[in-house]
């Protein structure tokens, strides 16, 4: 009997076990899908504002029209990548045609006073500024979710239910990694 009571005590022991690291893989994996949301709320806020800077810009700097172009592809491609890992190296690469189109700007004192531009700009930035805390909040998840799917006791559990590794948000332009050369001549 004594044996008996055991036996059971462990078996509700592993059995709780079990479902408070399954509900732990069940509550990252849901972080995950949040931090990847708050990404896409971000990137539709940009897309929606990229064709007003392009055309705002476009009035002032004419002879820019390969940076228009590639702007204007780099954002459909966004917009209809199939997956996470397809989405996000596409946005990545809009993010540095971005760049370029503002450092196209500074080339235009009469662009750069546009009030239009400067709230364009402005929002713009604001809203680069979300999307980078969105990019960190989704790598976070990330990584919690990698390593409960990767460590063990929990990669029992993940392997059992079909929890997978989810792709990190990461930086494919190698130049965009590289210090920024500062000239004051």
């Amino acid at each position: 009997m004594g044996v008996l009571i055991v036996l059971l005590a462990v078996a509700a022991l592993l059995a709780v076990w079990a479902v408070v690291l399954y509900n732990a893989l069940v509550r990252t994996r849901n972080m995950v899908a949040e931090g990847l949301a708050g990404i896409d709320v971000q990137l539709t806020r940009r897309a929606e504002l990229i064709p007003n800077v392009v055309e705002t810009v476009k009035g002032y700097a004419s002879h820019e029209k390969e940076l228009f172009t590639r702007i204007t592809d780099l954002r459909a491609a966004s917009q209809h990548a199939a997956g996470t890992g397809e989405r996000l190296k596409a946005e990545g690469l809009l993010s540095g045609a971005l760049g370029n189109l503002l450092a196209v700007a500074e080339n235009y004192p009469d662009l750069k006073a546009s009030q239009n531009f400067l709230d364009l700009s402005r929002t713009l930035s604001e809203t680069e500024d979300q999307l980078q805390l969105a990019r960190r909040y989704y790598n976070g998840s990330v990584r919690n979710l990698n390593i409960q799917v990767e460590s063990f006791p929990s990669s029992l559990i993940a392997g059992r239910f079909g929890f997978t590794q989810a792709p990190f948000f990461e930086v494919e332009e190698p130049g965009k990694r590289q210090a920024p050369t500062v000239d004051f001549g």
